[in-house]
């Protein structure tokens, strides 16, 4: 079976989860089948034969970014040649499967990571770009041959934004974490470096700077949490300069008030983050939209308690008073999701027996549910099932 897989993110040029789920897919499918990825990205990767990478055409240089990656699409969709099948993540790359798929007659998988229509505020990243991206993913969405949703969550969202969907052909398959990369680490030398304590207890984010993650939500309730404890800020690429002056005043404000606030900007290497979550007395993922969030099973393997609101696919990870704790989030009573994401990870601060029950716990679940091998065996299944007799 030959199948070409479609993405923006592709190592090294990760930056989110659904970059770190095509990452460790790609890797598990190659077991098992033909794999070609088109990525974006310069040139290509002598070493690695099976990528192709792709970037924007120099003619579309300073043009509104969904029409730059119309531009990849188009060129992605004209490399397909002599594939049996199309798999494609996130809308950056949908389009180009719906194209590959007309242009070459066959079948196009789409996974869905996240929903234009429940992201209004990508209209402030992308202008009048949101349109057309929205525009893609429904004309992608409506025409795949089937659906992959991340969660129970995430297929009754797809279902609800696009009503002419048949529900047969959205199929779950959730994320994975690979728990020998994601594993407690004893280290401390990136705490240290970084000029955190490691004696005092600290709270985790990791996460980029979007309205859909929630930061300055996060950033209004530390305010209340015990002065005891540090807060630690893995956070970067601003979806706009607005967001990132936004976060950078409350930021100022909150460390004006209390002392042990870190920000960390850059985008760190996946040893660094490990040691980070390893050591967290507790991880926060403040989504006020999240299909299900990889960034919360990190945690989990590295044996970490976490606090995270309950939307979308969250609580089919994180299991209220086992693995952690979750949060209500109602649109429009921000006060109230703040106090109550401030009294959860007061609560989790203030008992560190049950804290670490909650990590092994934790640890335990993303081990034996979640693992990667399950995740790219159930989506080549799927793959098989959409091909003609006798031809996978």
């Amino acid at each position: 079976m030959k199948v070409g897989l479609l993405t923006r993110e592709y190592p090294p040029d990760v930056y989110g989860g659904a970059g770190v789920h095509v990452e460790f897919l790609a890797r598990e499918l190659r077991a098992l089948l033909d794999l070609e990825v088109h990525c974006w990205g310069e040139g290509g990767d002598p070493g690695d034969p099976g990528v192709v990478r792709h970037k924007p055409p120099a003619v579309l240089d300073g043009a509104n970014d969904a029409l730059r990656t119309f531009g990849v699409d188009l060129q992605m969709a004209a490399g397909l040649q002599g594939r049996d099948l199309l798999h494609s993540h996130t809308w950056y790359a949908n389009l180009a499967g719906h194209l590959g798929k007309l242009l070459h007659g066959i079948p196009h998988v789409l996974t869905a990571h996240s929903l234009e229509p429940l992201r209004p505020w990508k209209a402030e990243q992308l202008g009048g770009g949101y349109a057309l991206s929205s525009w893609a993913e429904r004309t992608a969405m409506e025409s795949a041959d089937a659906v992959v949703a991340v969660s129970d969550g995430m297929r009754g969202d797809i279902l609800a934004c696009y009503p002419s969907l048949d529900p047969a052909r959205v199929h779950v398959i959730r994320n994975g974490i690979d728990t020998a990369a994601y594993r407690p680490d004893p280290g401390t030398d990136v705490l240290e470096r970084i000029g955190i304590d490691p004696k005092r207890p600290y709270v985790l984010f990791v996460g980029r700077i979007t309205r859909q993650k929630g930061v300055p939500h996060l950033l209004r309730a530390a305010r209340s949490i015990d002065p005891a404890a540090q807060l630690v800020l893995c956070a970067g690429a601003p979806d706009t300069p607005a967001l990132d002056r936004e976060f950078r005043a409350l930021f100022d404000e909150l460390s004006a008030v209390r002392d042990g606030v870190h920000w960390i900007p850059a985008m760190l290497p996946r040893p660094a983050v490990v040691q980070l979550l390893s050591h967290a007395s507790v991880f926060v993922c403040p989504s006020v939209y999240e299909p299900l969030g990889i960034v919360n099973l990190e945690a989990m393997a590295c044996g970490t308690a976490v606090v995270a609101s309950a939307v979308g696919g969250i609580p089919e990870v994180v299991e209220d008073g086992v693995t952690g704790l979750l949060v209500p989030h109602r649109e429009g009573h921000a006060e109230e999701f703040e106090a109550g994401l401030a009294q959860a990870l007061d609560r989790v601060l203030g008992d560190p027996a049950a804290a670490e029950r909650m990590g092994e716990a934790g640890r335990e679940r993303a081990e034996t549910e979640f693992g990667w091998d399950t995740v790219a065996r159930r989506t080549a299944e799927l793959y098989a099932r959409l091909l003609p007799p006798g031809s996978a």
